[in-house]
């Protein structure tokens, strides 16, 4: 019962933090000063990021996933350390991006991300591959 209940709960956050990134950057103005444009801190992706870095961190990623701590999916220096960086891992990993996966680490299913394209998907995996401890 304790597992279900952690499970059930564990995968509705991951629900919660896969919903759409643009509904909450959203905003109105009543002010009659020039409309300047926001974005919600995640959208913000530094210039000095690298490709696969800015399309992690304004995704959904960092709702389960951190750089160097286990969350609820593995640490992104865990995943590097698993898996080599090599076209073969960068492939695999990019489908279960995509599509989602279940027993690579656990039996908390990763949510799938149809909508992310295969080389946005390639991208980030490629960037989390070149983390290392």
């Amino acid at each position: 019962m304790k597992k279900s209940l952690l499970i059930l709960s564990c995968v509705t956050v991951a629900l919660a933090s896969c919903g759409n990134p643009d509904s909450s950057s959203s905003s109105t103005s009543t002010s009659s000063a020039p409309a300047e444009t926001t974005t919600t801190p995640a959208a913000e992706a530094p210039a000095a990021m690298l490709p696969g870095e800015k399309l992690v961190a304004m995704s959904d990623c960092v709702g389960c996933h951190n750089k160097t701590q286990k969350v609820i999916g593995p640490a992104y220096v865990d995943i590097a350390a698993k898996y080599p960086s090599n076209e073969e891992n960068i492939n695999l990993l990019s489908e279960s991006v995509i599509k989602g996966s279940k027993g690579k680490w656990g039996e908390l299913p990763m949510t799938p991300h149809p909508n992310l394209s295969k080389d946005d998907a390639k991208s980030m995996v490629t960037w989390i591959l070149s983390l290392k401890k």
